[in-house]
């Protein structure tokens, strides 16, 4: 097992994001745990988390959440800056659990999809 440390965004009112969680505990990592709707990620980290996860802003949105609808979030002709803005500043939108091992990324879902990194 390599010695780099385990970060986990998550929610724990989440069910994916404890069974993330469980899933990592499972295969013998205590990863750092990041509830990102108390401590949300800046615009520098979550593009950061972005390029590790090989995904476009769009991509990572709820866009189930009302403040998705509110925000206008739907317009196509927003910019990712935009995008990753409304994530800082709404980060219910953040699609979650996301998992960080080192230089790479992915998202619980399903929850097993984050083995791929470890």
């Amino acid at each position: 097992m390599s010695l780099e440390s385990v970060i986990i965004y998550h929610n724990p009112r989440c069910g994916k994001s404890r069974l993330t969680l469980q899933i990592l505990r499972e295969h013998g990592f205590e990863p750092k745990i990041v509830e990102y709707l108390k401590a949300p990620p800046s615009a520098k980290v979550l593009a950061d988390l972005l390029a590790k996860l090989g995904l476009e802003p769009r991509q990572l949105l709820r866009k189930g959440e009302p403040e998705y609808k509110a925000a206008g979030l739907d317009d196509p002709k927003l910019s990712a800056a935009k995008l990753i803005a409304a994530m800082v500043a709404h980060p219910i939108l953040i699609e979650r659990p996301i998992v960080v091992k080192g230089k790479r990324a992915a998202l619980g879902r399903p929850p097993e999809a984050v083995l791929n990194i470890l």
